[in-house]
């Protein structure tokens, strides 16, 4: 990924904390030459510098995930359109800032129990009811036998925070300003900015 230095995060908490809090993640692997994409809600483990979630095994990654291949997850987190009429400075151009974590590592397929334990975990964090796994093992088992779960064991993280940092502090004030007045992803986004500023 293409970081300048002024948008490089390289804090590892921080960059697994966005990891954390926006967890749909998009998962690539090579198979021969040829790019393989699934989009993934990831578990991250942070003392062990583990992310873990399952996936289809008729899902053609499948294979790639059991051989122990290199594996990188992008973790989106906000982002939105800056308008060049925020800017002190004319001209200006239009830009997309946005926040982002590339996580690179080795894969490996985890047996029913981590498999198990990887379903418990991604139940408990998103599913706000009173819903648990445990539905009975009659109806549980073709379940788990369709899917298989992964864990990555985290090599190298990349974070590109871009919020502006190449602007003076007034213009990085009236890009939040402008944020705050867009989208949720946008708001996030300018909440991103205040620490910073």
């Amino acid at each position: 990924m293409y970081v300048p230095d002024a948008f490089r995060q390289d804090d590892r908490e921080c960059l697994f904390g966005l990891a954390k809090a926006y967890p749909f993640a998009t998962l690539f692997t090579y198979d021969e030459g040829e790019p393989r994409v699934s989009h993934l809600p990831l578990c991250v483990d942070l003392p062990r510098g583990v992310i873990r979630g399952h996936l289809a095994r008729q899902n053609p990654q499948y294979e790639a995930l059991a051989s122990g291949t290199h594996v990188l997850a992008i973790f989106h987190g906000p982002h939105g359109y800056v308008s060049p009429s925020v800017y002190v400075e004319h001209p200006s151009v239009p830009t997309w800032n946005y926040v982002v974590v590339h996580a690179y590592g080795r894969a490996r397929i985890v047996d029913e129990d981590g498999l198990r334990s990887i379903l418990e975990e991604t139940v408990a964090r998103f599913d706000e009811s009173d819903w648990r796994l445990d539905t009975g093992e009659e109806f549980l088992r073709p379940m788990l036998e369709a899917i298989a779960g992964f864990e990555i064991t985290v090599e190298r993280l990349e974070g590109k925070w871009k919020l502006s940092q190449n602007r003076s502090p007034q213009e990085q004030a009236r890009v939040a300003a402008w944020l705050e007045r867009g989208d949720d992803s946008s708001r996030a986004l300018a909440a991103f900015m205040k620490p910073r500023r």
